[in-house]
């Protein structure tokens, strides 16, 4: 654990006031980083960008807003569970805003979301963040495996096991809904991207530039290719920038 103000505040006073300078800072940004749940540089940027830590419905609609997207485009379906959702937690107009641009905010999955699960330690928030979860995953009546590989991720952030993760879900019983993957989407994501497990995380990056370039369908049209070539050129970016972003969430870098 690393608390980033305290580390700023003792060095800002040693270089002010040396030893007692850093002894007073370390101990004013160690308050600073406990009130604030600040136990890294991320949560420190998510802070900066944010304004405020992730919590609440604001975590909930930032988590559902990545899941609907997750598989390339928002349906009017999710936007039906999204709705149902407010209206399950009894949400007035302000807190349906709020609840609407977090959504949006989750589908550009910009933020970080460990720190936040982390921190989410009610067992029972948690399971009814989870329950709310493979909702939104059987939006369009099945989960597929990116949106099965993200819930069970988040829910080991949260500290639950895998068993305990798909207990939540109330509704695989009644539909026919398994991920299709067999190999498991994160593994897919590595093999589309030509990376391994262990492949560092400029690799991963050099990786996916390089074949976003190759496939990129404004490049081809400018080219000359037929229609065909550039709408599979298009599916083909989709799938490159899913894998990329799986890969990238997995394995915490941005």
């Amino acid at each position: 654990m690393f608390w980033p103000v305290t580390f700023l505040g003792a060095l800002a006073g040693w270089l002010l006031a040396s030893i007692p300078g850093a002894l007073l800072g370390g101990l004013l940004g160690q308050v600073l980083d406990r009130r604030l749940g600040l136990d890294s540089w991320a949560s420190l940027r998510e802070r900066m960008r944010s304004g405020a830590p992730l919590q609440g419905e604001v975590l909930l609609f930032v988590l559902l807003g990545r899941l609907a997207k997750s598989g390339g485009r928002i349906s009017e379906a999710h936007i039906r569970v999204a709705r149902a959702e407010m209206q399950r937690l009894g949400l007035d107009q302000a807190g349906q805003r709020e609840a609407i641009d977090a959504f949006y905010r989750g589908k550009s999955g910009d933020d970080s979301l460990r720190q936040p699960l982390g921190r989410l330690r009610n067992r029972e928030q948690a399971a009814a963040v989870l329950q709310a979860c493979w909702r939104m995953a059987r939006a369009e009546g099945r989960v597929n495996a990116r949106e099965h590989e993200l819930i069970m991720l988040w829910g080991k952030w949260l500290g639950w096991s895998g068993e305990e993760v798909a207990a939540q879900d109330r509704d695989a019983g009644r539909r026919q809904g398994a991920p299709t993957s067999r190999g498991g989407a994160y593994e897919e994501a590595m093999q589309l991207l030509g990376v391994r497990a262990d492949t560092e995380p400029h690799g991963i990056k050099r990786a996916y530039r390089r074949l976003l370039s190759q496939h990129h369908p404004d490049k081809l049209a400018g080219s000359g290719a037929s229609p065909a070539q550039v709408r599979d050129a298009t599916e083909r970016t989709r799938e490159l920038h899913n894998a990329y972003a799986l890969i990238r969430e997995r394995r915490g870098f941005r």
